[in-house]
């Protein structure tokens, strides 16, 4: 994990950042960090301490629970949310791991100068972190009723949708073994689905880059969920928007 990727980065990549009264960010900003996220990265895990909260601004973290078998993804994290809700809501250990599972980029912040932040900010931090927890939720839940209702195709198709979102970008690099992982299967699955889902013109798959050739195909493809999710995100936190 590469940490000062750049010296000059835009807080409003972020959505709850974003959603900041500009003061709020100014003063924030001085205790962010921008880094570098890699496949892979362990942002805490399950009984540790959390030392760290991140805020991407592109890439995909999840959080997963370590059940008896392999890791389950419960929820993803983009550019919307923050990783590290434990600290938020005042919890001990987390029982979940969260990792990233499609790079990118990020801010990070030291958890007791967050926790210091929350206590002196006139309240705006706490009310978008609220939101973003609501959020959290509406996922979980479909999450649980997609998984258990949806075949296969359908939820790859939103996993795909979901990452292209938070990446900003159509193209991007994902391999099976961790596609599988996301979807609960078995690699074999993957290469199933993926192929079908390229045959149907949706996307194209080379050497672990996942590139959506069809958005709108792809989506017919995707079961509902993936709309109920974009729209809880974005009416909570609408796309970040920049400077020309």
């Amino acid at each position: 994990m590469a940490s000062g990727v750049t010296d000059s980065y835009d807080i409003r990549g972020n959505r709850i950042l974003a959603a900041l009264p500009e003061a709020e960010q100014r003063r924030l900003q001085a205790h962010l960090e921008p880094v570098e996220l890699s496949t892979g990265d362990l942002l805490y895990r399950p009984g540790g301490r959390i030392e760290t909260v991140w805020f991407p601004l592109t890439g995909v973290c999840s959080i997963l629970a370590e059940l008896d078998g392999p890791a389950v993804e419960v929820a993803t994290v983009g550019d919307e949310g923050m990783v590290g809700l434990p600290v938020f809501l005042g919890v001990g250990s987390p029982t979940e791991r969260a990792v990233c599972q499609v790079a990118g980029f990020g801010l990070r912040m030291d958890a007791d100068r967050f926790r210091h932040e929350i206590a002196v900010l006139d309240g705006k931090l706490q009310q978008m972190l609220q939101r973003f927890t609501q959020s959290m939720f509406t996922q979980l839940a479909r999450n649980a009723g997609c998984n258990r209702s949806h075949r296969t195709r359908q939820r790859c198709a939103r996993w795909l949708l979901m990452t292209a979102d938070r990446m900003h970008s159509n193209e991007f690099d994902l391999t099976q073994k961790f596609l599988a992982q996301m979807l609960a299967v078995r690699r074999s699955s993957v290469s199933e689905v993926a192929g079908a889902l390229a045959e149907d013109g949706c996307i194209s798959y080379r050497r672990g880059t996942i590139t959506i050739l069809d958005r709108a195909r792809l989506e017919a493809n995707a079961c509902s969920c993936y709309r109920v999710i974009r729209e809880a995100i974005d009416a909570t936190f609408p796309p970040a928007t920049k400077e020309a």
